[in-house]
């Protein structure tokens, strides 16, 4: 019987795939789609907080990829992934390969002032302790970020599928001169230029000079008078840079305001500084659960993409048809 490359290594390195539990309801989605299982492992905290982690099943000679969304609590969620790299290491595994849809501390990518830590730069010099082999993420807060790591990282983009959405729902058709993208801050700015480039849109910025967002109506860079804003971020924390976007495109004449980031954080009270914002809605992705959202919130399921990535790492094909195939959305 001949056997060609892809049946040999699924013979001699099976697929095992492992999900945590920062986002359950999405490791389940993406294991679905692979047609794997997840490994049962079990996760247990001592009386001290401390974690202890069971792998059930042999993992060794697999290519293992673990799923884990680093989000709130954060450290806890970091700490089990840690634990779990280390088991697998110590287990034998082929490649371990670890899946992050959302990665905590990578806004802190830089030294700003004084005695400041680069903690992205920390996070990745801590995954790589523990053995990890290849990273697989989704729209980090500044791509350059991958160049932490001295592992192979696929960075996947989640902005397509928000856009995709806004083209299917009649939001923001191709072409049309009605739309603006909008940045929140100047920062922003390559972000907002790359997701208008879906409907050839252009863009404009919130001229956001204080250190914090406020709740003063900032000038803006642009035209948005009698236009549909789309105002675009990576991520949504307390929902204070949004609102005060919000209020700065209406001041200057907005009709409508949409809202689109990859990563919903929501923390504190972002749900009630969400639900009182004059916006449309809200698109986000499921990279990070909740167990209530706004109002207003859509949610664009990672799913596929996440699955096409695993099981293009795993089969050694090129991610970069993923790009190519994102950049000609319908």
């Amino acid at each position: 019987m001949d056997i060609n490359k892809e049946q040999l290594h699924e013979m001699l390195h099976p697929m095992k795939v492992i999900g945590l539990g920062g986002n359950p309801a999405l490791n389940e989605k993406i294991a679905a789609i692979l047609n794997q299982p997840l490994i049962e492992t079990a996760v247990h905290h001592f009386s001290d907080g401390e974690i202890q982690v069971n792998i059930g099943e042999t993992v060794r000679g697999c290519d293992v990829f673990v799923i884990q969304s680093i989000q709130d609590p954060v450290n806890e969620n970091f700490m089990e992934l840690e634990i779990v790299l280390d088991a697998l290491h110590r287990a034998s595994a082929n490649k371990v390969n670890v899946v992050i849809p959302y990665l905590a501390y990578s806004r802190s990518d830089t030294k700003t002032r004084s005695r400041e830590p680069i903690t992205a730069k920390l996070i990745a010099n801590l995954l790589q302790l523990t053995g990890m082999d290849r990273l697989i993420a989704v729209d980090l807060h500044a791509s350059q970020i991958q160049g932490f790591y001295n592992v192979p990282v696929d960075h996947l983009h989640a902005m397509p599928l928000l856009a995709q959405y806004f083209l299917d729902n009649g939001i923001a058709d191709k072409g049309e001169d009605d739309v603006v993208v909008v940045s929140p801050d100047h920062s922003g700015a390559k972000l907002a230029r790359n997701f208008g480039q879906y409907f050839d849109a252009p863009i404009a910025i919130v001229d956001q000079r204080g250190a914090r967002y406020d709740t003063e109506v900032h000038d803006m860079i642009g035209d948005v008078k009698g236009k549909k804003c789309i105002i675009v971020d990576d991520l949504i924390d307390t929902g204070s840079r949004i609102a005060a976007s919000t209020k700065s495109v209406l001041a200057a004449g907005a009709t409508k305001v949409y809202v689109a980031a990859t990563h919903a954080l929501l923390s504190k009270d972002a749900i009630e500084v969400l639900n009182q914002l004059p916006v449309e809605q809200i698109v986000v992705t499921d990279t990070i659960k909740h167990s209530h959202y706004p109002d207003r919130m859509v949610r664009i399921s990672v799913d596929q993409l996440l699955a096409r990535g695993i099981d293009y790492v795993y089969n050694d094909r090129s991610i970069h048809q993923i790009f190519d195939e994102q950049n000609r959305l319908k």
